[in-house]
């Protein structure tokens, strides 16, 4: 039997991986309970779907006072029961309080094959046209908890897509990204179900 995995979410625009992940434990297809999305953009777009199915919404900004905003992350994610954390867009470095609370806790989905393609400045389009100069055969996505380094934390699960002989930037980005709400969705269930560990 799955035990409701308590979700928080980190957005900074849309929360894609966000909006895929609570439509699946609304459907009874993830064992989840969204319990908090907290964006350092109170325009953005995730606060507004959140608050329509009901979910707690808090915007904090980070650039001000990035110590604060830390601090303020981890009181209400704790505050609100969050036992896992997914990054879903999420801009912003998160600081020492909120990474040590939730160490291996923290997921993100990277839209490359890690640690190939991965560090500071390696996000978006940019990992897609690395891809394609490095001529390899494959990309793909990487699901791994998140810690004090850019793409750097342990490694949860990968799936790969083929780059196709002429591929654009654009299309392979399309590619991975249409794999990547399935990916996120499975994985998660795996975990839920205890097929799937994390690290300690």
């Amino acid at each position: 039997m799955s035990q409701p995995l308590k979700l928080g979410f980190l957005a900074s625009k849309n929360g894609t991986s966000m909006r895929a992940i609570m439509e699946a434990a609304s459907a009874g297809v993830l064992a989840a309970e969204p319990r908090l999305v907290v964006s350092n953009n109170r325009n953005a777009a995730a606060l507004e779907f959140a608050a329509g199915r009901g979910v707690p919404t808090l915007a904090i900004p980070t650039q001000g006072d990035p110590q604060g905003a830390d601090r303020q992350l981890c009181e209400a994610l704790e505050a609100a029961g969050v036992e896992l954390v997914i990054l879903s867009g999420y801009l912003r470095r998160l600081g020492p309080r909120t990474l040590g609370r939730y160490r291996n806790r923290i997921l993100n989905i990277h839209p490359g094959l890690l640690p190939a393609f991965g560090g500071e400045g390696m996000y978006g389009r940019r990992v897609h046209e690395a891809v394609l100069a490095a001529g390899v055969a494959e990309s793909g996505a990487t699901i791994h908890a998140v810690d004090e380094i850019y793409d750097h934390g342990p490694l949860i699960e990968r799936r790969t897509v083929p780059v196709l002989p002429g591929d654009t930037a654009e299309q392979l980005e399309a590619r991975v990204a249409a794999m990547e709400p399935g990916f996120f969705i499975e994985t998660l269930a795996r975990i839920a179900g205890g097929e799937l560990s994390l690290p300690d």
